[in-house]
């Protein structure tokens, strides 16, 4: 479905967003391997995050969805629309414990979530069976050597399509001994399959990291009663006996918010809330660049829920500057450096964006698909072998762009579109439906044309 926008005057209003789709789906792997029920409130009804309870529902674990209007979401065909654009749900996951997940009778399908593909190959990795784990097109594409390669050194036997690197692959889990293992890059997808094989493994598991990653896995299997701790860049997990089931209640996801956050400070005369947003300071990195470039945004109301932070989000009308980005920062903020590259092309000035080559490698080549969009509506925008350099501020005109069926580019391109003049037709915008359904109900609600 193409998605034709005009450009608008102002972005007004309170919002809230969908359920992190991070945390969404680790509580669905815990709570599946856990004992006893655990209960999830705000789950992201997302393809990316219902592929993940297909695939444990396939393993024998009852999994009951309830939507926000009361209706059961029973298990669906591999590749099948949903047929709603429900955000969150009441989530039910009747556990099986550690050792309780059944072999599916076929493989398990993640569509195009790799979160799912990464981190349940390292659950598999501690299974006694085989399993066959695949995804769409896309997902065939992107690397997995980074997950099979450690996976092999505990012990793990990974057959896939070239030698184990590529989807699909299979995994003969079991007898799994503990490694110390240094990541190459921050990755919070290989630090997490590594600490859920390590639940299975014989000894102590030992993480290091070069750099920050997102900690949600480390801070939900310590509420799930996880021997584990981190000691500088080093984190240590030393395997239970049980994992005891727990209530969860889901953030709203700041990388859902990023894209009202950035048209806020962009636009004019503009002002939006968004509330109940989980700032887990390994995911701030999009508030911290863009108070580099001088938004003015304001952080209301914090607390903790289930060991994250979580608060409300204040943007407004900003005169924004070009800045660099690069090193700590990028693991911080690396599926929002889209939607960064179109507050850049509002800004005053260059901004160079370095560090970020893994882009080319997430549900499309983020770095040339952000581009060639930007180029075609105007900007003065050039690629680089790992990120771009934006000149700024531009005028930017309506255009056709393609979203290459991610997500990210779809909804970051039709947060320039409102900041360009005439009409902009987005190519595959259905492709949204994998991380934020009713995107484009909510940017309807808060804009505000003359």
């Amino acid at each position: 479905m193409d998605k034709a926008l005009r450009g608008i005057q102002s972005l007004k209003g309170r919002i809230s967003v969908p359920g992190d789709k991070s945390i969404s789906h680790r509580a669905v792997m815990l709570g599946s391997i856990a004992e006893g029920v655990t209960e999830i409130d705000g789950f992201l009804m997302a393809e990316d995050c219902l592929s993940t309870v297909d695939c444990f529902r396939k393993m024998g674990v009852d999994i009951e969805i309830i939507r926000e209007n009361g209706e059961y979401m029973g298990e669906r065909e591999e590749g099948c629309d949903f047929g709603t654009n429900a955000e969150s749900a009441r989530v039910k996951i009747f556990g099986r414990g550690l050792y309780g997940l059944k072999k599916p009778d076929s493989p398990l399908y993640v569509g195009n979530s790799g979160t799912t593909i990464r981190l349940l190959s390292g659950i598999l990795a501690g299974q006694d069976f085989e399993a066959e784990i695949t995804g769409d097109e896309s997902i065939q594409k992107r690397p997995m050597g980074r997950v099979t390669e450690p996976l092999r050194l505990m012990g793990a036997r990974i057959d896939g399509a070239e030698g184990g690197n590529k989807a699909p692959l299979k995994i003969r889990g079991g007898g799994l001994k503990a490694i110390n293992y240094r990541l190459p890059m921050a990755s919070a997808q290989v630090k997490s399959a590594l600490l859920l094989a390590g639940l299975y493994a014989e000894g102590q598991t030992v993480i290091e990291e070069p750099g920050s990653s997102r900690n949600h896995t480390e801070l939900m299997m310590e509420a799930f009663g996880v021997n584990i701790s981190r000691k500088s860049n080093k984190i240590m997990l030393t395997p239970a006996k049980k994992l005891i089931a727990r209530k969860v209640s889901v953030p709203g996801d700041i990388s859902s918010a990023a894209f009202f956050l950035v048209g806020a400070c962009a636009l004019p005369d503009s002002e939006v809330i968004i509330e109940n947003v989980g700032i887990n300071p390994t995911r701030t990195g999009i508030i911290d660049a863009l108070r580099l470039m001088g938004a003015d945004i304001q952080i209301a109301n914090q607390r903790i829920v289930n060991g994250e932070k979580v608060a409300d989000i204040r943007a407004k009308s900003s005169r924004l500057k070009g800045i660099t980005i690069k090193g700590a920062i990028i693991p911080r903020i690396i599926d929002e450096i889209p939607v960064l590259a179109v507050a850049a092309c509002f800004a005053d000035g260059v901004t160079v964006i370095r560090d970020a080559g893994e882009l080319r490698v997430k549900e499309s080549n983020r770095i040339a698909a952000i581009v060639e969009g930007l180029s075609r509506l105007g900007a003065r925008i050039k690629e680089t072998d790992d990120g771009m350099e934006i000149q700024g501020p531009n005028k930017l005109k309506g255009c056709r762009a393609s979203s290459f069926s991610d997500h990210r580019i779809a909804m970051s391109l039709a947060i320039a579109a409102l900041g360009a003049e005439g009409e902009t037709v987005i190519d595959d915008t259905e492709c949204v439906k994998i991380s934020y359904p009713g995107f484009f109900d909510v940017l309807t609600k808060v804009s505000h044309v003359l």
